[in-house]
């Protein structure tokens, strides 16, 4: 029996992007994957008891094991978790939100699965990236993720002039994130700090009511209200293809 055979599987299990949603947007490849699948890597054991109990209202939580994967967990940690396929034993890992391993701390135990030949299957489900950059009307052909940028103002707005001065350099979208509090501190940096042709898209809410994806220039943006406010939103500076 080769390693392969002898090793379970690790599902990368796409969750909702945020609260409105339910099984109908959920593929019936997944609800088998979370029926049959009691080994679970996660940030928060809540927040993945939640998003379970939501893709299968009669999963006994009680049932589950599940282990915490987040940003302090070391590579060592993360090879001892997937000892835990070794045996023939399925696990999968669950996000706070989308897809598992983008922009978020799943990827280190997918890399230790790869190093002890882990078989790894990622489901389909949504990506917040993914959508705001293909509602956005940038490059899809070229875009690069910076995950969050730095938190002081100055090194912030520092982060944003490089990223504007790629964008335009290479004419790859440039996306980015924040935390949802300070979204609006970071739109005035970039009003502040961009120019007024630079492209500025805005996914606020994505899959969720309300939701909307809008871009502009800097220079309609300065002279349109908005307000982001404390909602999961993306943001991707780009520059208008010819």
């Amino acid at each position: 029996m080769s390693n392969a055979e002898r090793n379970g599987t690790l599902y990368l299990l796409p969750v909702w992007l945020g609260e409105h949603g339910g099984v109908e947007q959920v593929p019936p490849e997944n609800i088998a994957v979370a029926k049959r699948v009691t080994l679970y890597f996660c940030e928060h054991e809540k927040t993945a008891r939640h998003m379970l109990r939501r893709m299968v209202p009669s999963m006994d939580l009680s049932a589950l094991e599940l282990h915490r994967l987040d940003k302090d967990t070391t590579q060592r940690e993360a090879a001892e978790l997937i000892g835990l396929l070794k045996n023939g034993r399925d696990g999968a890992i669950v996000s706070e939100a989308g897809m598992p391993g983008i922009a978020d701390p799943g990827a280190r135990l997918v890399s230790a699965a790869h190093d002890a030949g882990i078989t790894v299957v990622p489901l389909i489900g949504p990506s917040s990236l993914f959508l705001a950059l293909a509602a956005s009307g940038l490059s899809g052909q070229q875009f690069t993720f910076h995950g969050y940028l730095p938190v002081k103002p100055p090194e912030r707005k520092a982060a944003i002039k490089r990223i504007e001065s790629d964008a335009h350099r290479s004419g790859a979208a440039q996306l980015f994130i924040e935390t949802p509090y300070r979204n609006d501190a970071l739109l005035k940096d970039l009003m502040d700090s961009c120019a007024p042709e630079t492209l500025l898209t805005l996914a606020i809410d994505l899959t969720q009511p309300g939701g909307s994806v809008m871009t502009h220039s800097v220079a309609q943006w300065r002279r349109t209200k908005v307000d982001p406010g404390k909602r999961p939103a993306v943001f991707v500076l780009g520059k208008r293809e010819r």
